[in-house]
């Protein structure tokens, strides 16, 4: 990736975007080139406002990183609006990066696309055999569906699409609304609560059996700038730790990090989600040299002291949602 040029970045205010951004900026790009435009600026779902942006704005690189995402409860609740906006987002880009011949496209998808049963640890060769567990299946499909239209695109076309497929990214920044978090923050937050409650009881969803690969933010972010310098095929790359975590271990972790004495109680009644989940990443060590850098107890550390150092803020901005 050739510095300063013209960046695009979709998705800069969310939790990944902030943390791509400054590593951008640490690799030598200029910030006055990169165009972050939040949803309000662009509406990606729009095709005549997000051709209209590619024209005026003419980037070089795109790293689309804006998606509609959410936990669990998030997909069980809006599964048509998670498919319909993550489809209209990434094909407008793609489209308008084709039309635009813009040098270089970075899809970051999702460890969701991957199979209900695939087998662990997770490849790339298997992303497409058999269907996503079900209750994040429409988001998962939309994005993994956006990867054929970049390769696609890429045998037409020519565009220089690559895609990258993360695992469960956590850290500083992350969402703690609980109606919409993923796990980690909705576990923090909980037990930050409870222990102020004199170590009340912490109520969990699922039964603590599941499996994940958790992978801290900003080694993420390291990995998408690095992959957008220097990889070029068409196949997709895992970006995961290679750790598979049990769920009733982590809550062990988190409790540990809050410092909650209490209980903790495992409602089956609610969604596990998938089983198992955790990713093969030879191939990112291999094409980028990607290796973590935050181990999880450490990455929960600092996951927790931001949560701690900016609750009012986040509780300030929920109570004005809802008034």
């Amino acid at each position: 990736m050739a510095n300063p040029q013209r960046v695009l970045l979709t998705g800069a205010s969310g939790f990944l975007g902030g943390h791509v951004l400054p590593e951008l900026l640490r690799t030598g790009q200029a910030r006055e080139q990169i165009q972050t435009p939040s949803s309000r600026q662009l509406d990606l779902t729009d095709r005549v406002a997000t051709r209209a942006f590619f024209e005026r704005t003419q980037p070089e690189l795109v790293i689309h990183l804006a998606a509609r995402v959410g936990g669990i409860g998030a997909n069980q609740q809006h599964p048509g609006t998670f498919f319909r906006d993550n489809m209209l987002m990434g094909v407008h880009v793609l489209d308008e990066a084709m039309r635009a011949k813009v040098a270089k496209v970075v899809l970051v998808g999702t460890v969701c696309g991957y199979p209900k049963f695939a087998k662990v640890p997770f490849r790339e060769s298997e992303l497409f055999d058999g269907y996503p567990e079900e209750t994040n299946a429409p988001y998962g499909i939309a994005k993994r569906s956006l990867f054929v239209m970049a390769e696609a695109y890429r045998k037409e076309f020519g565009l220089n699409a690559i895609c990258l497929l993360p695992t469960n990214l956590y850290g500083p920044g992350d969402n703690f609304e609980l109606g919409s978090s993923h796990v980690i923050p909705a576990m923090i937050r909980k037990m930050v609560d409870a222990q102020r409650q004199g170590n009340a009881p912490v109520e969990l969803w699922g039964d603590g059996s599941p499996t994940r690969d958790f992978l801290y933010v900003q080694d993420a972010a390291r990995a998408i700038v690095s992959a957008a310098a220097s990889y070029d095929r068409a196949e997709p790359i895992n970006l995961g730790s290679g750790r598979e975590v049990l769920m009733s271990h982590l809550a062990e972790q988190i409790q540990a990090v809050v410092g909650h004495q209490g209980r903790l109680r495992w409602d089956s009644n609610r969604p596990n989600g998938q089983p198992r989940r955790v990713l093969d990443a030879s191939s990112a060590r291999a094409a980028i040299g990607f290796e973590p850098q935050v181990e999880l107890t450490e990455g929960l550390r600092r996951t927790h002291q931001w949560y701690l150092e900016n609750e009012l803020q986040i509780l300030d901005k929920e109570r004005g949602r809802s008034s």
